[in-house]
C-alpha cells in the first residue's frame, strides 16, 4: 500500500465584484462616539451644505409718513469664516448677494444701498474678491405715497446669497425676511 497524499485544499479565490462592495459597504460605516454623534474624525462633518445654513437675515421696523420716504435696514449675520459675494460682485459668474422687495399698494422702493465691500485674497481666485463677511446692512428706501394705508403691515423680500469659505463656496440660496412697516 502506497502513503496517501493529500491534495492541499484550495478555496476559490473571491470575485473582485464581492470585494469591491465589502469595501464599500465597511466605507459607509461610521464610527459613533458615545452620546450617538458622528464621529468628528471626519473632515467634511458640519460642514454646510448651501448658503443659508450660514447666513442669516432679519429687519429693523421702520416709521414712514404718508407721503413720506424712509430707510429699512435689512441685517445679515454671516457666520465667522464665511463670506457672501459684494453687490457688484468682481466677476460676473459670482452670484452677487440681491434683496428683492415684492410690491405692495401705496409703498414704493426707491433704491436699495448695498454696503461697502471689503477686498479680500482668496486661493481660488485670480485676484481679491469683492465680499460681505460679519454683520453687513443693506439699506433700502421706502416711499410711502398719499395712498398708502395707514398702520403696521410686513412687507415680504427675498434676499439671494452665495456663502463661501476660504476653499468652496456653496450652493446659492434665498432666504425670506419680512420688514416691519408702519405707515402714519
Amino acid at each position: 500500500m502506497q502513503p496517501q497524499i493529500e491534495a492541499p485544499i484550495t478555496l476559490p479565490r473571491p470575485k473582485p465584484v464581492l470585494l469591491i462592495l465589502l469595501l464599500l459597504i465597511s466605507a459607509s460605516c461610521t464610527k459613533r462616539t458615545g452620546n450617538n454623534a458622528p464621529s468628528t474624525s471626519n473632515p467634511e462633518a458640519g460642514k454646510p451644505r448651501n448658503s443659508i445654513d450660514v447666513v442669516k437675515v432679519s429687519a429693523l421696523p421702520v416709521e414712514i409718513k404718508q407721503n413720506d420716504s424712509g430707510d429699512a435696514v435689512v441685517q445679515l449675520n454671516i457666520e465667522n469664516g464665511y463670506h457672501v459675494n459684494a453687490n457688484p460682485p468682481t466677476f460676473p459668474y459670482l452670484k452677487a448677494t440681491e434683496l428683492e422687495l415684492s410690491q405692495t399698494p401705496g409703498v414704493s422702493v426707491s433704491f436699495i444701498v448695498y454696503p461697502n465691500p471689503i477686498t479680500k485674497s482668496f486661493a481660488f481666485a485670480e485676484k481679491p474678491l469683492a465680499v460681505y463677511e460679519g454683520k453687513t446692512d443693506i439699506k433700502v428706501k421706502l416711499r410711502a405715497d398719499k395712498s398708502a394705508k395707514p398702520g403696521t403691515q410686513n412687507l415680504s423680500a427675498k434676499l439671494r446669497v452665495q456663502a463661501c469659505d476660504e476653499q468652496v463656496c456653496y450652493a446659492p440660496g434665498t432666504l425670506d425676511v419680512s420688514i416691519p412697516l408702519t405707515i402714519k
